[in-house]
């Protein structure tokens, strides 16, 4: 498999990635990336790296790069309604051991950029276009176009087309919204045209009651401007509130603004001045805080990668990192035998992912819903970060060599560029 032919779907970080690796892997492999954009999309919202993918980062040589766009926040602060700290949590300075605030904290658009330049004019870009439908054989994939309406055959398929994934849905036999784990948070992104931290760089994070939440934090543009979030934590119970935000956000922006200004008008704190630059913004967009559990990230010579296989909430970015770097790792380890490559992948990821995906209510112990405990959480908060404890953890974990749990996975003997 000296010149391999392959189709990935999506041109985001996952299959970014996934072709630069397997371009070191097979230097004139064949790869086309559709992407149903009629542009490469380098925008939203923070994302962070952790884990294994900070090793795989490096290995591409572009830690430097990254950390120059990061968003230099400092940390989180937690505040009460008249904006004074509760606790403050601050970046560790490692990479080994990570509290909220990443050390490679970077807004999506400038790492996808990172990723996809390297790459840029070595693979094919149709955009505007998608995966119609699919036919596997025993040497190849005919894949057909939606837009085009072309029949084109390849080695194999990879899924990287997000949340959504139409491809998963096709290669389970089933709905894309069948694999959706909901685990209670919805969110909406927005830029605020004027820098509401004051210069600071560190994100303020606001409880209200009822599972509301003013989140803000620092942008790297020297004009002064603030990342928004808006994020509703809803129970299981609360069939009504989480019907009324997904129907909201099935409807479009307009529907979703309109319906964060009727919750979040009396929030308090600085929700009036959050609701009024979320108006303003130029790049909102909502979206379900969800996870994607796929019964299996393989089939014959289709494959999903990134979101569309293992969706993470906070871990998600560097699970698509690590996806990429192991699906071409093992294609290099099995040449000519695509789908034992896809298998070997699975093996390899599928255990990662289940353990990262961790439980279903963390969001909602975070966030109480009432006035008495969100109190408590900031008291407990308080007295953790006030006596350094966070601090002293985790230094404590670093010294005796406990870091953030990396994947086991095979030395691969890349060849030289």
């Amino acid at each position: 498999m000296s010149s391999p032919k392959i189709l990935i779907s999506g041109a985001g970080i996952a299959g970014s990635v996934f072709a630069f690796w397997l371009l070191r892997a097979y230097p004139n492999a064949n790869i086309t990336i559709v992407e149903r954009d009629p542009s490469l999309r380098l925008t939203g919202a923070s994302v962070d790296i952790r884990s294994s993918a900070v090793d795989i980062i490096k290995w591409m040589g572009a830690e430097q790069d990254i950390r120059a766009q990061s968003t230099k926040e400092e940390g989180v602060q937690f505040v009460d309604a008249h904006g004074t700290a509760a606790a403050t949590m601050r970046a560790t300075g490692r990479s080994d051991v990570q509290s909220i605030t990443s050390e490679f904290e970077i807004y999506r658009g400038a790492l996808a950029k990172i990723f996809i330049d390297p790459i840029k004019t070595r693979v094919r870009f149709i955009f505007h276009e998608s995966v119609d439908g699919f036919e596997q054989r025993d040497d190849g994939v005919v894949v057909s176009f939606a837009g085009s309406k072309e029949v084109e055959t390849y080695d194999f398929l990879v899924a990287a087309d997000g949340f959504g994934s139409r491809i998963r849905g096709m290669m389970l036999d089933s709905t894309p919204q069948e694999q959706v784990h909901d685990v209670g948070v919805h969110v909406a992104y927005f830029t605020i045209k004027s820098d509401m931290l004051q210069g600071s760089r560190l994100a303020k994070w606001y409880n209200a009651t009822g599972g509301r939440v003013v989140f803000l934090r620092p942008d790297n543009d020297p004009a002064g401007r603030t990342r928004g979030n808006l994020m509703n934590v809803t129970t299981s119970a609360e069939v009504e509130t989480k019907e009324r935000l997904n129907r909201a956000f099935r409807e479009g922006n307009e529907s979703y603004m309109a319906l964060m200004e009727e919750m979040f008008r009396d929030a308090g704190w600085v929700a009036p001045e959050v609701l009024q630059g979320m108006r303003e913004s130029d790049d909102f967009y909502c979206s379900l805080f969800g996870q994607i559990r796929a019964p299996k990230l393989q089939s014959g010579r289709v494959v999903l990668l990134g979101d569309a296989g293992y969706a993470t909430p906070g871990f998600g970015t560097s699970l698509a990192i690590i996806g990429g770097y192991v699906l071409a790792g093992e294609l290099l380890n099995h040449p000519g035998d695509v789908e034992t490559a896809l298998q070997r992948y699975e093996e390899l990821m599928a255990p990662f992912v289940k353990e990262s995906q961790g439980g279903d209510q963390v969001m909602q112990y975070f966030n109480p819903r009432t006035q008495m405990g969100i109190k408590i959480r900031n008291a407990l908060l308080g007295f953790v970060t006030g006596m350094r404890l966070d601090r002293l953890v985790m230094a404590g974990a670093a010294m005796l060599g406990f870091g953030e749990t990396k994947l086991s996975m095979p030395d691969y003997q890349w060849p030289a560029e």
